[in-house]
């Protein structure tokens, strides 16, 4: 027991035992003690609160404090995946190239960025890069170009931390255009990596 309450106890005490003398009648006697069970009860109040301020309980365990903490913890973890998420959600997923090039743009870095640090906080998290290139080109030219720019997407996110086994990169060369025209446009539009998720 603490010396506080030890002090409480003494205080209450002393006053009841203070009262119980000076009394001569039966009316006053039942005043007192009257007096002695409200101060018994507020003290017991008064423990009961600090118990609980503590996070004790009937045992004089911590048990409810800890569970709070890890709740809170938990409650932290699934705010900042949330966070994650949503940063990752708003982050661009296509990434363009010039003619004949696989070099990553200046441009497309942040959002790289934005990936590569989602996947080294999420190591369970597994990303396929699909290579593609426009039409111009044999099949098997733009097949090998359409791999080496999934290769430096893949490189890019491997500087930045991210495992090599999370990482997988496909090419399909000219096969799936997302523009059918024949002028620069439609051909800077097919010349990409996509970056997908695996569930």
């Amino acid at each position: 027991m603490s010396v506080n309450k030890l002090g409480k106890f003494a205080v209450v005490g002393l006053s009841a035992a203070w009262i119980v003398g000076c009394s001569t009648s039966a009316s006053d006697t039942d005043t007192s003690t009257s007096a002695e069970s409200e101060a018994a009860a507020q003290e017991e109040a008064v423990a009961g609160e600090t118990d609980q301020a503590f996070g004790a309980g009937t045992d004089s365990s911590l048990t409810s404090v800890i569970v709070d903490e890890e709740a809170a913890a938990a409650a932290a973890e699934a705010e900042a995946k949330q966070a994650a998420m949503d940063l990752l959600n708003s982050a661009q997923t296509v990434f363009y190239f010039d003619f004949d090039k696989s070099i990553v743009r200046p441009e497309s870095r942040e959002a790289l960025a934005i990936h590569a640090q989602y996947l080294v906080a999420n190591p369970s998290a597994r990303v396929v890069l699909e290579g593609h290139a426009d039409e111009r080109g044999t099949r098997e030219y733009n097949m090998a170009l359409g791999e080496r720019r999934a290769k430096a997407i893949s490189r890019y996110l491997t500087i930045q931390g991210v495992a090599a086994s999370q990482i997988e990169t496909v090419s399909f060369g000219e096969e799936v255009p997302v523009s059918f025209g024949h002028d620069t446009a439609s051909w800077q539009a097919n010349r990409r990596v996509e970056i997908r998720y695996e569930q």
